[in-house]
């Protein structure tokens, strides 16, 4: 057997050189993506020919029978083929078509209507895209994105790149991570890892700066929203706590530029029926009036719709007045995990922005404001997320003293009896993490388990994200609570999950990889953690509701299982005291009133007691049946 070579901090040695293998890191964007490399912990982002920008936008133009273009070339390609081009796919990333339907309206393509068989079906149905005379996933776009990185990457180091570091953000859950690497392997990448994207940035500046301490990594994109704090510390970069929102970004800022521009020409008398060319083009007119307003007070537009040309003038005040409320959702979402962390601001030594939208002034003056301190942004907001994802891949494929800690997002969990949520693994854990707790089993002679596994911060199951379910089977016949269920839960540096349930006593075992099709839609995921703070009290008192009826039915199954086994043992008097018992226990369970349930619970347990005594001396006089008295002292002592 091999032993694995220890080394002390700070003295990791480089592999040879022919032993290192060529890794990138990449950052997958909603607007646009970025390419890096890293040698001797000096990433560089990866430009084009002309050595110039260093952006390619995540924007795909599916000529007819041509294979596809992707960045400025494709997004070039909005004003005459709108039909071909697929832009901003992230925000379909794990999502199935449930989840869509609240966003459709701000999707500039067509989502593709499943077949009545195929929804009849009852199985979460895989978002696809109607693009010219194509159907396409949220994964193959992806796909073709990356191919596009990974050809510039071998173009610029003339070599072959076959493994990358890629980021999401923070609050991508299972459906989407697995998603993204789905993606990878179709673009014929191995992911080394999949990195949160303000972890990535966090390394970037703390290795640049040499910076420790508490530090806030604000990221406002063009899709997403993440807000992370990190502890940085002696080369250990640990996430404390994350937030955000998947749905919420600089195509919101976009979104509410288009909408502006269209009620001016309405009420210029210009009515506009927009299709979806007509969108995209008036998306991509906005987008390019929010640049100008970054380094602009004021700027003029021309808008071209249906024929019908339209002059416009926008202030930067007039913009920030329609961003004011996105903006403020950014920050509420920041104090809130602030909250979660037990952290002023005060407390927060520096604050990292990542993302072009952070580029907007009203949001840098919004995060100075909150921190009391001017943000650091000596780093492309744009290129950060690339650079600190270059770094990981270096450090996994040649080695380094630097330890990156990402967190869960949400807490992991799985249904008990009742409908509640036994949490397992708690929110903000660091990963890779295992846990495991032991259940057991409900009625008398159970032979299976149906394991439900549960993603949220509620008490109760119907309140969070299902995740997947399997049974385990072959649980020998035994009475209730007999027998012992090891369930474990193991998070990945991936953030993905396995869980695995164990009957101790035969060594029977299932295992599930927890792949759903779809993600949260946006809704859940932007709420879900506020509803948790503001239903916590009600979310406890209605688990110790539950927690009350299921035990009192635990119980009555269990004096009903001895009236069964051993009714001649019961006096008629004691029998009917124990019926009326069980009818008042049933009256309170079927009420609100905990303590009344709990008081009715004891009154069974009064009214049985005879009865258990006298099933206790039966026992007794059983076992020293046909016993001399020398015998029974020996069994005695």
């Amino acid at each position: 057997m091999a032993l694995l070579k220890i080394h002390e901090p700070g003295q990791t040695p480089l592999p040879h050189e022919d032993e290192r293998q060529l890794a990138v890191g990449i950052d997958l964007g909603t607007t646009n993506s970025v390419v890096a490399i890293s040698n001797d912990e000096k990433p560089e982002v990866l430009r084009d020919k002309s050595g110039g920008t260093a952006i390619v936008p995540s924007v795909v133009y599916y000529g007819e029978g041509a294979d596809p273009v992707v960045g400025e070339a494709a997004r070039e390609q909005i004003n005459s083929h709108a039909d071909r081009v697929v832009s901003s796919v992230k925000r379909l990333m794990g999502r199935g078509l449930a989840d869509v339907k609240s966003i459709a309206g701000t999707l500039p393509y067509h989502v593709e209507v499943p077949s009545e068989e195929a929804t009849q079906s009852g199985e979460p149905m895989m978002v696809r895209l109607n693009v010219g005379d194509r159907v396409l996933t949220p994964v193959e776009v992806s796909a073709d994105i990356l191919r596009a990185l990974r050809a510039r990457a071998e173009e610029s180091l003339e070599k072959p790149v076959e493994k990358a570091v890629i980021t999401v953000p923070a609050y991508f859950d299972d459906g989407a991570r697995t998603a993204t690497k789905d993606a990878a392997k179709l673009a014929g990448i191995e992911v080394l890892r999949l990195v949160n994207e303000p972890t990535a940035a966090a390394l970037a500046y703390g290795l640049d700066n040499g910076a420790e301490g508490l530090y806030a990594v604000y990221d406002l994109g063009g899709g997403t929203f993440d807000i992370s704090l990190l502890k940085m510390q002696k080369g250990v970069f640990q996430v404390k706590a994350t937030g955000g929102d998947t749905a919420l970004g600089g195509d919101d800022f976009d979104h509410a530029i288009a909408e502006h521009l269209l009620a001016e020409r309405k009420d210029s008398g210009t009515v506009d029926s927009l299709d979806a060319s007509d969108a995209k083009r008036l998306l991509q007119t906005a987008r390019k009036v929010k640049e100008s307003l970054t380094g602009a007070d004021s700027t003029d537009i021309t808008v071209s719709l249906g024929g019908a040309d339209s002059t416009h003038t926008m202030t930067r005040a007039t913009f920030e007045a329609m961003i004011a409320k996105l903006i403020l959702r950014t920050i509420t979402i920041t104090e809130q995990v602030l909250d979660d962390a037990d952290i002023l601001a005060d407390d927060v030594k520096g604050v990292v922005l990542v993302g072009g939208s952070t580029r907007v002034p009203a949001v840098r003056k919004a995060v100075a404001e909150l921190f009391e301190q001017e943000p650091l942004s000596n780093i492309d907001p744009d290129e950060v997320v690339a650079l600190g994802a270059a770094l990981q891949a270096e450090a996994l494929t040649g080695g380094s003293d630097n330890l990156l800690l990402d967190v869960t997002p949400l807490s992991l969990g799985l249904e008990t009896m009742g409908g509640i949520v036994e949490k397992v693994i708690d929110r903000n854990t660091p990963i890779p993490v295992a846990k495991a707790q032991e259940f057991t089993t409900y009625q008398d002679g159970q032979s299976a388990m149906m394991i439900h596994v549960v993603q949220g911060e509620r008490e109760m199951v119907d309140q969070c994200r299902s995740l997947a379910r399997f049974a385990l089977t072959g649980i020998p016949s035994m009475a209730a609570g007999a027998a012992r269920i090891k369930v474990t839960f193991n998070v990945d540096a991936d953030g993905l999950l396995t869980v695995s349930a164990r009957e101790e006593t035969t060594g029977t075992e299932q295992e599930v990889a927890v792949k759903p099709t779809y993600g949260i839609n946006e809704i859940d995921m932007a709420n879900m953690l506020r509803e948790s703070m503001m239903h916590a009290r009600e979310d406890m008192e209605m688990r110790l509701l539950t927690e009350a009826r299921v035990e009192a039915r635990r119980n009555i199954l269990a004096v009903q299982a001895a009236i069964n086994v051993d009714r001649p043992l019961l006096e008629r008097q004691d029998e009917d005291n124990i019926m009326a018992a069980i009818a008042k226990l049933e009256a309170a369970m079927s009420g609100e009133d905990r303590d009344l349930i709990n008081q009715q619970a004891e009154a069974l347990e009064d009214a049985s007691r005879p009865f258990a005594e006298a099933r206790m001396d039966s026992r007794i006089r059983q076992a020293l049946a046909g016993r001399n008295v020398d015998q029974v002292n020996e069994f005695g002592s």
